[in-house]
């Protein structure tokens, strides 16, 4: 015991070499270089662009103090956090939901389930923008699809991206499809990595159906689960591209999410109001770290990892 503890001994009180430093310093560099870059330096300018008014091309001019964040107490800046709200709500439930049913039947041995796997996953591949004009050129009054099947019920199709609350709800979609690719492969993932001999363990105790899902199956993949909440949170509440090319914002700003009031102010129609749209940055910010803190305080402690 003695030994043993004056070996431990030595190796806390080894220093290391200044070639050792040296060599940790140069690793992390790369790291920090990236973080100061794109994380650290864009905070402490929005930071700044936030208190300072702007000419008109954009430049910072005088200090204006709070009178950015004071121009956020309205009511429309309260209904662009109410679309985001909504908005995310939506994708994050459909996007985690309709996954996880398709995940179900396509993680069974059957003949051909790689060919559907691969067609359900393809949407993955798509940029926003694609995936924006394919949902437009679907939903098209002169050549939709969708609206030929609704006619065929005798359903008049709505204004899909003129139409409110229609717009949210096509732009949240073209969302939720571009994002369910990635979660089928994450929670099917996590499907095949079920033990079978627990799943018959559960069966021989009369565990079968949605008791056999809910209390088996669920808690076993549920790191997956979250993981695919967090990912398709952050999607959702970043998402920018859907807006701009389906509906720009409209009609009458009825799909203007918090990202897309930032764009506009900053950089769309010549605005260049740099520092209101630093002051939403900042909110989204502070959004993102309340929902984080809550998802990783409250849902994570439900999470079962093996």
């Amino acid at each position: 015991m003695t030994s043993a503890a004056n070996s431990a001994a030595r190796v806390g009180r080894r220093r290391w070499s200044a070639r050792e430093i040296a060599l940790g310093v140069v690793f992390c560099v790369p790291a920090l270089a990236g973080l100061g870059t794109f994380v650290i330096f864009p905070l402490f300018q929005a930071v700044y662009l936030s208190t300072r008014g702007t000419d008109i091309n954009g430049n910072p001019s005088r200090s204006v103090g709070g009178a950015n964040f004071a121009n956020l107490f309205t009511p429309e800046f309260g209904q662009v956090l109410l679309h985001t709200a909504l908005f995310t709500a939506f994708v994050v439930v459909v996007g985690v939901v309709l996954p996880m049913a398709l995940a179900v039947p396509l993680s069974q041995r059957l003949a051909g389930m790689r060919v559907f796997r691969t067609l359900f996953t393809l949407p993955f591949a798509y940029s926003a923008s694609a995936a924006s004009v394919v949902w437009l050129l679907m939903l098209d009054p002169s050549m939709s699809p969708v609206n030929w099947v609704l006619r065929l019920f005798g359903v008049t199709a709505p204004g899909w991206t003129t139409g409110s609350p229609w717009a949210l709800l096509t732009v949240a979609w073209a969302t939720v499809w571009v994002v369910s690719g990635f979660n089928l492969l994450v929670l099917g993932a996590g499907l095949a990595g079920v033990n079978d001999e627990v799943l018959e363990a559960a069966r021989l105790d009369g565990a079968t159906g949605w008791r056999n899902f809910f209390s088996v199956v669920l808690p076993m993949i549920s790191p997956n689960v979250f993981f695919v909440v967090v990912t398709t949170t952050l999607t959702s509440l970043q998402a920018l591209g859907q807006v701009q090319v389906m509906t720009d914002g409209g009609p009458n700003g009825s799909t203007t999410t918090l990202v897309f009031a930032i764009f506009h102010n900053a950089f769309e129609n010549g605005h260049n109001d740099y520092g209101l749209a630093s002051a939403q940055g900042l909110v989204l910010l502070v959004v993102g770290i309340v929902l984080a803190a809550i998802q990783f305080g409250v849902v994570e402690r439900r999470v079962h990892y093996r």
